[in-house]
This record gives C-alpha cells, sequence and structure tokens, in this order.
C-alpha cells in the first residue's frame, strides 16, 4: 500500500505542490514536552530539490515548531489528498530555523510572496520521503484562503508584529527557546 522513495521525484513534486494545506509535526526532546502539529497554508511552501524543502513562518500565538526544532531538529510534513486520487505523502527530516538576518535568508525569502508578519523560513533536509493510501481522508472542495492572519498582520503594522512575536514568542508552552530575542531587540520590539 505506501511507499518509500529515494527522494521527491517529480510526481510527487507535483502533488506537494498542488495541496492547499499541510501539516507540520514536531516535538521536544522531553517526553513530558507537548508534542506538535500545525496546520500550514497559503503559497508558503517550496522545493529546493529532490530532498530540501522549505516553508514561510508566519507570526502566529505559538512558536513551537521553531522552538522543537532548535531543541532537536526533528519534524515532519504530511500533505494529504483532500481532492482526486486519495494518498498521503510524509516528508521526515531534519529542519532548521532561518530568521532575518542570517546569512541565507535574502535568497530564501526571494522564493516566497511578500506576506507580512513572516517571522521565519524553516528549511527541512529530507531524510525520508513516504506515501500511503488516505483512502479514510474525507474528499473537501477547495473554496479560496482565508484572509484573517494576512490582515491581523497588515493592521498590526511591522512595529505591531514585532512587539507580538517579542511577546508570544519568546518561548515554547514547555519553556524551549523560541525566536532569537536579541534579533527582536534588534529590529526595536519592546514587550514582556
Amino acid at each position: 500500500m505506501g511507499k518509500v522513495y529515494d527522494g521527491i521525484d517529480d510526481r510527487l513534486a507535483d502533488f506537494l505542490v498542488r495541496q492547499h494545506v499541510f501539516f507540520v509535526g514536531t516535538s521536544p526532546t522531553d517526553p513530558d514536552g507537548h508534542l506538535n502539529v500545525s496546520p500550514k497554508g497559503l503559497d508558503t511552501f517550496r522545493l529546493l530539490g529532490p530532498r530540501s524543502v522549505a516553508y514561510l513562518d508566519l507570526t502566529g500565538s505559538g512558536i513551537e515548531t521553531v522552538a522543537h526544532l532548535r531543541d532537536n531538529g526533528r519534524i515532519t510534513l504530511m500533505f494529504c489528498a483532500f481532492e482526486g486520487r486519495p494518498l498521503i505523502v510524509r516528508l521526515y527530516g531534519r529542519g532548521r530555523v532561518v530568521e532575518p538576518g542570517d546569512g541565507e535568508w535574502g535568497g530564501l525569502i526571494a522564493r516566497f510572496p511578500e506576506y507580512p508578519g513572516v517571522r521565519s523560513v524553516i528549511v527541512v533536509e529530507v531524510e525520508r520521503v513516504a506515501d500511503s493510501c488516505g483512502y479514510a481522508v474525507p474528499l473537501y472542495e477547495y473554496r479560496g484562503e482565508r484572509s484573517q492572519l494576512i490582515a491581523y498582520a497588515e493592521k498590526k503594522g511591522p512595529e505591531g508584529m514585532e512587539q507580538y512575536k517579542a511577546r508570544k514568542n519568546r518561548a515554547s508552552i514547555d519553556g524551549l527557546a523560541g525566536l532569537r530575542m536579541d534579533r527582536l531587540a534588534d529590529q526595536g520590539a519592546t514587550g514582556t
């Protein structure tokens, strides 16, 4: 039923880039820590190569993925077909966080649309690519993107978003380090 691939081939690449939503799973090293599964949407996913992908990390109320990647690097991305042929594809790998000011930021951010509230790019070196049937995944009809996150970031403005990140994205719910506070301080962000 399921198959493991040497990398992301053309057929899988076509499937991945056509999905309107994907899910990111991470966990802290501490076995008592909270696992995190986060849905991602908008035009935020990019293929970098047959064993490398990236996605744009937009500001949100939590910072679990960033904190978990800094803790141990483990990450899984899951794509489900909600339309067409039933299929699930999982990309297992090691992720890292690239923030504004990092050396590779310019080259990575240029691959994505300009969205307000961007906080990082997550780069994943894919170690395992596997599919499964997806027979139990329901069929849904795509009706469009939600506009609330972008509208919220635009309303707050760049300074307001930096203050929000300084308050909400310092640490994970388990107390692991989130965004680099020195970067937020350099950008004039304040808050507690």
